[in-house]
């Protein structure tokens, strides 16, 4: 195959036995870069420090849950500056690229300082993340978030909240800032994230969509929803229904949407994701660390639903082990074989996993990215063709390898927009990113108790 791109690294030819001159040749398999669709990427810094048992805030009878954790991660953003949330966000990016992932949705929700208090740039959080996107040389769509309280109805945010707080108007300046400031970036795109139905009221929800949609008809919209049963019961007991029902009744939710978990649905919610094309993010590793559940994948494929998968808190950074996993929680939950293939058709198990993986991700993400084509940019993961576990293997059978053999495998050689930022399974900075992450992190988590 010959690949072309042009200096803004936009595919221009795609052609099966193309020749050019002066081109190179890529030693391997070649894919699509894998969109990652969820990322906190200061949660990174926290992942094996919330596994000591019972936390604070879970409910009694409870040993540790999705809500103790919470507590912790908390206690840990306590520490947190702005200098940190730039170096673990540039050494997770990293970790991304090196593993295969080319493109992130960063659902960022820390804004003030840990009091509480603005900084004296209002943006200082967001532009730490994008510095550190710009630095491991990812792909990355940027979405502030919108967070106003602490619970259903407007419940009063706790002090562990306080550094997630923004009104839409504030959020909306923010997303126009950065949109003005990073608009002609070829790597950068900013959307925007509503944190949850917890967090938001609907009339915010209306007026951040609004106001966003007024600036960037076109771009992402991320929510949390139901992720966890005591979320369902919660907004059940305040609103008479379930979350996906209510956000589905009382906002605009169509394609451009990302649903984030969405674990804890009924049959006639999954119809009505199907119906609005919206994605479904899904992060099993996370969800898996967290306690929350299984997301019913085999009937809401069979609906034709579409989703990508993220890795969220960062406890795995490796989309292998995100769609692995994901159909290993199927086949528990089912105590079959090859679900995502059957639901899809009858594809073998691991295309029918990177397809929809791709396809989703990128609408997740506002497009461009996912396919090897004409138009699309030229962000290419290139994967070992002499690793032992792709030995013997026809075509059909490479993706199968990829994600159900053993270990994930890194790749060789990553490309972001005809860039290429992996060479040799090592990123170009890796040293100074690692050593960079290694001195903030020792005081960052030094005698923090995280469970």
């Amino acid at each position: 195959m010959l690949l072309e791109w042009d200096g803004e690294g936009t595919l221009l030819r795609v052609e099966a036995g193309g020749e050019a001159p002066g081109a190179r040749t890529l030693e391997g398999i070649v894919l699509p870069g894998i969109p990652n669709l969820h990322s906190h990427t200061f949660q990174r810094a926290l992942a094996g420090l919330t596994e000591g048992g019972r936390t604070e805030g879970s409910r009694e009878g409870e040993t540790d849950t999705f809500w103790g954790w919470r507590e912790a991660l908390y206690r840990f953003l306590r520490r947190l500056s702005p200098e940190d949330v730039e170096a673990i966000a540039a050494y997770a990016f990293m970790e991304m690229l090196r593993a295969g992932y080319t493109s992130v949705a960063e659902f960022h929700y820390l804004h003030l300082d840990p009091e509480g208090r603005e900084y004296p740039d209002p943006g200082e959080l967001s532009r730490r993340v994008v510095q550190g996107a710009l630095r491991a040389g990812i792909r990355l769509t940027h979405l502030p978030t919108l967070y106003r309280s602490g619970g259903f109805g407007g419940v009063p945010p706790e002090t562990g909240q306080l550094r997630f707080l923004r009104t839409p108007e504030q959020i909306l300046s923010l997303t126009q800032e950065l949109r003005g400031e990073f608009g002609d970036h070829p790597r950068v795109r900013v959307g925007l994230a509503l944190h949850s139905l917890r967090a938001v009221p609907l009339d915010d929800i209306t007026t951040a969509v609004e106001g966003v949609r007024r600036e960037d008809p076109e771009g992402p919209i991320h929510i949390h929803v139901a992720e966890q049963r005591r979320e369902v019961e919660e907004c059940i007991a305040w609103a008479g229904m379930r979350p996906v029902e209510l956000l589905l009744n009382n906002a605009p939710v169509d394609g451009r949407w990302c649903l984030v978990h969405a674990t804890h649905v009924k049959e006639s919610e999954l119809e009505s994701l199907v119906d609005r094309g919206v994605v479904v993010g899904l992060c099993p590793t996370t969800e898996a660390n967290l306690g929350d559940g299984i997301f019913p994948l085999h009937r809401y494929l069979a609906l034709g639903g579409r989703f990508g998968v993220g890795s969220d808190s960062h406890v795995s950074v490796n989309p292998v082990e995100e769609l692995r996993w994901l159909e290993y929680g199927q086949r528990l939950a089912l105590e079959e074989r090859g679900v995502a293939g059957r639901a899809l058709g009858g594809a073998r198990t691991g295309e029918a996993l990177v397809r929809a993986a791709l396809d989703g991700g990128a609408r997740a993400l506002g497009g461009g990215t996912g396919r090897l084509e004409p138009g699309a940019q030229a962000d290419l993961v290139v994967l070992d063709s002499t690793h032992p576990d792709f030995e013997g293997r026809r075509p059909e059978e490479l993706l199968d390898a990829w994600i159900f053999s053993g270990s994930p495998k890194g790749a060789r050689e990553v490309w972001v927009g005809g860039r290429r930022v992996v060479h040799g399974g090592r990123h170009r900075e890796e040293e100074a990113l690692t050593e960079e992450y290694r001195s903030r992190l020792r005081p960052l988590v030094s005698g923090l108790t995280g469970a």
